[in-house]
C-alpha cells in the first residue's frame, strides 16, 4: 500500500468517524430535548397530583416551583463553566446523572421536604443536560448551527405535546412516582450509551463576570433583564399553576373530565409554541427584534387576558397564548446577544434574569393562590404579561451604549 492510499483511507476513515459521532451526539440531542421538553410542560400536571398525594399546599407548590428554578439557573452557570473546562463527554454524563438521581428521589420521597431537595436536584440536572445539549450543536454540526437549532427547539416542542397526554393517560391507573421513576431508569441507559459511543469534544463559550460590568451600564441590556425576567415569571405561572387553576372551575364537568382538558389544552398550547418558535426565525429577515417583542408581549397579554374572560365558558382559548409566549425568550435572547461584545457573559446574565424571574413568580403566585385562592393566584399572570409589555416599549438596540461602541 503506497502512501496516497495510507492517506485516502486514513481521511476516509476520519469522515466517517466524524460522520458517526455527529449521529451519536444527534441521538444525545434528540433525547434530552424531548425530555426537557416534556418534563418543563408537565410540572403543573405532576405538582397537581402530588398536593393530592403528599398534601402540598399552594403556597408549598410556589416554593417547589421556585427550588427547581434555583437548580436550573445554577445549572446554566456552574456546568457551563465546567464544560468549557472538563469537556463535553463528561459533563453530559455529570448532568444526567444528577438528572436521574433527582428523578428517582423525587419519585420515592415520602414527604414534602424530601420532594424539594430532590426536585432541587431535577432542576440542577436539567439545567445540566440544557448546557450540554446546547453545546452539542456547534461542534457536532459546525455548518448546520440554524437547521439543527431549529430541529431541537421542533424535538422540544414534540415532547411538550406528547408528555401531557401521556401523563393523562397514565394517571388513570399509576401514579405520578412512576413517571419520574421510569425517566430516572432510561437515564441509565443514556449514561451507558453516552459512554460506549464515539462523541464529539466540545467546549462553551466561557462566562467573564468581568464582562458583566460594561452590560449592567447598558440601559439596554438591563430593560432586557427586566423583560426576561416579566417572561419567564409570566411562561412559568401559566405552565405551573394552569391545571390547578382550571380544576378549581365550575365548569359543569367531574374531576377526571378537566384533567382531560388540562392535558388538551397543554398539547394544543404546544403546538402552537413550536410553530411560533420555528417561525420566529423567519420573521426576523424581516422584522427586527423590538417590533417583535413589543407584538407578542401585547399578543400574550391579550390571548390570557380574553381567556380568564371566557374560561368557564370556553378555557381551550388559553392554548392560543402559546403562539405569542413562543418566540419571546429566543427573541430577547438574540437582542441581548445583538448588543452585547460577549455572547457567553451575555448569556450567563440572561439565564440568571430568566432564573430569578421564574423562582420569584413561582413563590408569589403560590402565596398569592394560598391568600385568594387560584383564580386570584392565577390572575398575577396578567400582572407580569402587563410588566413586560411596558418594558419592551423601552427596548431598542440602537441606543445601547454597547452597539454604539461596537
Amino acid at each position: 500500500m503506497n502512501h496516497i492510499e495510507a492517506d485516502y483511507i486514513k481521511q476516509f476513515g476520519g469522515t466517517l468517524m466524524t460522520k458517526g459521532k455527529s449521529i451519536h451526539a444527534l441521538v444525545i440531542l434528540m433525547f434530552t430535548q424531548f425530555i426537557s421538553g416534556g418534563v418543563t410542560n408537565t410540572k403543573g400536571i405532576v405538582l397537581d397530583q402530588v398536593e393530592n398525594d403528599l398534601g402540598l399546599d399552594m403556597s408549598e407548590f410556589g416554593l417547589v416551583v421556585f427550588i427547581f428554578q434555583l437548580g436550573f439557573t445554577l445549572a446554566s452557570l456552574i456546568i457551563g463553566y465546567y464544560t468549557d473546562k472538563k469537556g463535553l463527554r463528561l459533563m453530559t454524563i455529570v448532568g444526567s446523572i444528577i438528572m436521574g438521581l433527582g428523578f428517582f428521589g423525587t419519585g420515592i420521597a415520602p414527604n414534602i421536604l424530601f420532594f424539594l431537595g430532590f426536585y432541587m436536584i431535577v432542576g440542577f440536572g436539567l439545567g445540566a443536560l440544557g448546557v450540554a445539549s446546547n453545546s452539542i450543536i456547534p461542534v457536532a454540526y459546525p455548518n448546520n448551527q440554524n437547521r439543527m437549532f431549529n430541529f431541537a427547539m421542533g424535538i422540544y416542542g414534540l415532547g411538550m405535546v406528547v408528555f401531557p397526554q401521556f401523563l393523562n393517560y397514565m394517571f388513570q391507573f399509576a401514579s405520578w412516582r412512576y413517571f419520574y421513576i421510569g425517566i430516572a431508569i432510561a437515564l441509565i441507559a443514556v449514561i451507558i450509551y453516552i459512554t460506549t459511543v464515539a462523541f464529539p469534544d466540545g467546549k462553551v463559550e466561557k462566562i467573564d463576570l468581568k464582562a458583566f460590568i460594561p452590560m449592567l451600564k447598558d440601559a439596554q441590556f438591563v430593560f432586557l433583564l427586566f423583560f426576561l425576567m416579566f417572561e419567564v415569571s409570566a411562561e412559568v405561572s401559566f405552565m405551573n399553576f394552569f391545571p390547578s387553576y382550571l380544576k378549581s372551575l365550575d365548569l359543569g364537568v367531574g374531576t377526571a373530565a378537566k384533567e382531560d382538558m388540562v392535558a388538551t389544552i397543554l398539547s394544543i398550547f404546544s403546538i402552537f409554541f413550536m410553530i411560533g418558535r420555528l417561525g420566529v426565525a423567519y420573521l426576523t429577515n424581516w422584522i427586527n427584534e423590538r417590533l417583535i417583542l413589543i407584538t407578542f408581549s401585547a399578543g400574550s397579554l391579550i390571548m390570557v387576558g380574553a381567556g380568564f374572560l371566557v374560561a368557564t365558558s370556553f378555557p381551550y382559548l388559553f392554548a392560543g397564548a402559546g403562539l405569542f409566549f413562543s418566540t419571546l425568550f429566543p427573541t430577547a435572547t438574540a437582542f441581548g446577544t445583538k448588543i452585547s461584545k460577549t455572547g457567553g457573559s451575555a448569556l450567563g446574565l440572561i439565564y440568571i434574569a430568566a432564573g430569578i424571574g421564574g423562582g420569584l413568580a413561582g413563590y408569589i403566585v403560590g402565596v398569592a393562590s394560598e391568600i385568594f385562592g387560584m383564580a386570584g393566584g392565577f390572575s398575577v399572570v396578567l400582572i407580569f404579561l402587563a410588566l413586560m409589555l411596558l418594558t419592551s416599549f423601552f427596548m431598542n438596540a440602537e441606543k445601547s451604549n454597547q452597539h454604539q461602541a461596537g
